[in-house]
């Protein structure tokens, strides 16, 4: 939370190939210009979030990652059972004349984020109880569509040291699109890799900001009191960008966001009122290492990749007509006719219905089901395919 208040993965077993589809990153430019207005791309901007963003081209960014102030309305200080003081986030861009302030804040920074997104964009907010039910409803109010709520789940969460309610040991983030129905990036493959496999649930656990990460001051106090976890940010960015995006982050405060979208090869944009901040940032930046072209690559789903016909395959002879196709066990086979159709068992039809037939089911991913013969193992004629998908994005 900033000062700011204004695919298939390869897998080869003894007879079975599947290659891996990856998706063709593209680099991240160093200038855009959007209309007649340029970009001010990869800086960080000093001054009120608002006016800044007001004054940016409209639908110029792919994604926004914002972390406004939470109004955490604290009393006091809190103190730890040693008597010694928490270092709470009690600045004074956390503080708001009540409720009705709050809201009135939050509805005009989301109008403003709204306006530069494009029109398949998305923006994630994260916040705590304080105010993430506030942004929550301001935000569908301004015309965005909810997509997921995600819970981040703290592995290292601090204490409650007044021992008076549970302790908070996660944050909510919010996923939503500019407009309902609209398309938008969503890279679920990729995150069904981080995930080893397994489809990536709306739970997340990961730590807090701490050790080496956490930037520090010369007197070794935290720069920022919520820094955020490059992991955090790895993942969203990961599963919700393609590189060369642009990122923007209104509420810029030690950089993350930036940080992580440096690495990952996007364009960012930082808005920040606090000088100590944006030198911070600045500095943190500068020191990271983008990863190289060919990292940036990711497991992409084949729904995003181009249609190609089976026929194409035919067509272009790399399965020649009266070649037997079989089923990954051979036990099932079907021969090739001209037309790209298969005839097995007195059923002609399809790819994918000649599967289903010879299995008795009532659908068949024919791509997938039937293999061809190629040095000795079977291979899927879905390699077949990749083949041709691959020349047709080069």
């Amino acid at each position: 939370m900033p000062a700011e208040t204004s695919q298939t993965v390869a897998t080869r077993g003894a007879k079975t190939v599947r290659p891996a589809v990856a998706a063709r990153p593209r680099k991240a430019p160093r200038a855009r210009v959007v209309g007649a207005q340029a970009l001010p791309l990869n800086q960080i901007l000093s001054g009120d979030c608002i006016e800044r963003m007001n004054a940016m081209p409209e639908g110029s960014v792919d994604m926004i990652f914002a972390d406004p102030p939470y109004n955490l309305q604290l009393r006091g200080d809190l103190h730890r059972p040693d008597n010694s003081k928490v270092d709470a986030v009690d600045d004074a861009w956390d503080r708001f004349d009540g409720f009705a302030a709050y809201d009135r804040f939050s509805r005009a920074w989301l109008k403003a984020a709204r306006r530069v997104l494009k029109p398949g964009g998305t923006m994630w907010v994260i916040g705590s109880y304080h105010n993430i039910f506030r942004v929550g409803a301001a935000l569908q109010d301004e015309g965005f569509w909810i997509l997921n709520d995600i819970v981040w789940r703290k592995s290292n969460p601090m204490p409650n040291f007044r021992g008076r309610r549970f302790t908070n040991a996660h944050e909510t983030l919010i996923w939503a699109a500019r407009d309902e129905g609209g398309k938008y990036t969503f890279n679920y493959e990729a995150l069904k890799s981080l995930n080893d496999g397994v489809q990536m649930r709306s739970d997340w656990v990961l730590p807090i900001c701490s050790g080496g990460e956490r930037l520090k001051d010369e007197a070794g106090r935290k720069v920022h009191p919520t820094q955020k976890p490059e992991a955090l940010l790895h993942r969203i960015i990961l599963g919700a960008t393609q590189p060369g995006d642009v990122i923007l982050d209104p509420f810029f405060g030690s950089g993350t966001t930036g940080a992580a979208a440096r690495r990952l090869g996007r364009a960012w944009i930082g808005i920040e009122r606090e000088e100590a901040y944006r030198t911070a940032a600045a500095k943190r930046i500068a020191e990271v290492k983008p990863y190289d072209m060919e990292a940036l690559q990711t497991t992409r789903s084949r729904r995003a990749a181009p249609r190609i016909p089976f026929g194409q395959v035919v067509e272009r002879g790399m399965l020649r007509p009266g070649m037997v196709l079989s089923s990954a066990d051979g036990r099932r086979k079907a021969k090739l006719r001209a037309d790209a159709t298969l005839s097995a068992d007195g059923t002609t039809g399809s790819i994918h219905q000649v599967g289903a037939a010879v299995q008795g089911a009532p659908s068949c991913n024919g791509w997938t089901f039937w293999h061809f013969e190629k040095d000795g193992a079977l291979v899927p004629i879905d390699w077949l395919r990749q083949q041709i998908q691959a020349e047709a994005e080069a």
